[in-house]
């Protein structure tokens, strides 16, 4: 005679094993990327429990949180247990550490290189499936006086008007200027485009003595900046 089977959930594991409980007995950081997304899913499906439900979803993004970043909410909602509300939830916590990582960068006291930038605005344009164009703002001591989206577009591209910009550059009285954006397509090789707009950012901004120290564009992988590579 065959036995009943009865499908476990998490809480006929042990204690120590369930996710709250585990952070709370050993600390967050004894907690796997499946078990920190099951606690923002809070409950699996009809057949899997909330940590099963994360690894599958870990797994359509090849077990790589930056790779998770880039997807949509209706990506997310494609596994089974997923619904609006926690694909939300999944979203929002990723967006959080993007968000983080900038305000750990920006509170630094001067941009001394490109690596800084890089450190600044990957985090926020990396995973983004469309272009973006972002200006940072600079006092004569290289500090950032503030960070601006100057326009967003497309997969294939996004317009800027320099005039935005350096607009935005006088209102600030700011001393010199970074701008910086994504790829998407993943070749951080500029196009004629984005010569042509460094060239007439930085002549608009000379007539107001602001120095444009940099264009960077940033990819998951490569960033090429302008000035390390001579085209400024």
């Amino acid at each position: 005679m065959e036995q009943e089977y009865k499908r476990l959930t998490i809480k006929d594991w042990a204690v120590e094993d369930r996710p709250r409980e585990k952070m709370l007995q050993k600390g967050i950081g004894s907690l796997s990327d499946a078990e920190l997304i099951a606690i923002l899913l809070r409950s699996g499906n009809s057949d899997e429990t909330a940590v099963t439900v994360a690894q599958r979803l870990l797994t359509l993004a090849h077990n790589n949180l930056n790779e998770l970043g880039k997807f949509t909410l209706h990506q997310i909602t494609k596994i089974k247990g997923i619904g609006e509300a926690k694909g939300i939830a999944v979203l929002a916590a990723l967006e959080l550490g993007r968000r983080r990582k900038g305000v750990e960068v920006l509170s630094r006291e001067r941009i001394t290189s490109s690596h800084d930038v890089v450190e600044i605005f990957q985090p926020m344009l990396a995973d983004l499936p469309h272009e973006e164009f972002w200006a940072l703002l600079l006092n004569k001591a290289n500090k950032v006086i503030d960070k601006v989206r100057v326009s967003q577009g497309g997969v294939a591209g996004t317009v800027v008007d320099v005039r935005i910009i350096v607009k935005a550059a006088v209102e600030k009285l700011a001393s010199s200027i970074i701008i910086a954006h994504n790829h998407p397509s993943g070749n951080p090789k500029p196009s004629d485009k984005d010569l042509s707009i460094t060239k007439k950012l930085k002549d608009a901004a000379n007539l107001f003595d602001i120095a444009l120290l940099d264009h960077l564009i940033i990819t998951d992988n490569e960033c090429y900046s302008f000035a390390d590579n001579g085209n400024l």
